[in-house]
């Protein structure tokens, strides 16, 4: 009997659409996560958003602040990093900055986090923002 094997359907991405408006992103990072089976069952069936979530240091630790899975409320994930990656990221809190939660990677056996350092933008850059992506839109259909 010839049986083909079908492959399963990747996880995708979770992306947080508004870091990219509302912060001037630099350093990205990517770090892991302590998570347990049925969060990362939820994650994998893209159950999960990062819409107001946040990063923060608490004891020497990153934390994952407000992600929601499913109907579940909001939850509190620790994320692993090197105590480098923590002190760089300390410093460039200390400095003002924000650390935000960009994309959300199920990738084969683990599931990665994307953070990146932001700096908030004023409602003037935002619309700068949202006047040269319009202006990219239409050059591109007139191509």
């Amino acid at each position: 009997m010839n049986m083909k094997k079908t492959k399963k359907p990747t996880a995708q991405k979770v992306v947080n659409r508004r870091a990219h408006y509302d912060y001037n992103l630099s350093d990205k990072l990517e770090v892991g996560m302590v998570l347990t089976g049925a969060q990362v069952r939820q994650i994998r069936d893209h159950h999960a958003q990062l819409k107001g979530t946040y990063v923060t240091l608490r004891r020497g630790e990153l934390w994952l602040l407000g992600l929601t899975l499913g109907t579940d409320t909001e939850q509190d994930i620790k994320l692993l990093a090197t105590k480098k990656q923590i002190a760089g990221l300390d410093r460039a809190k200390q400095q003002g900055n924000t650390i935000v939660p960009v994309e959300l990677l199920p990738l084969k056996r683990h599931i990665k986090l994307i953070i990146a350092v932001g700096e908030g933008k004023k409602k003037f850059d935002k619309r700068q923002t949202i006047k040269s992506r319009d202006l990219d839109r239409e050059s591109r259909r007139f191509r």
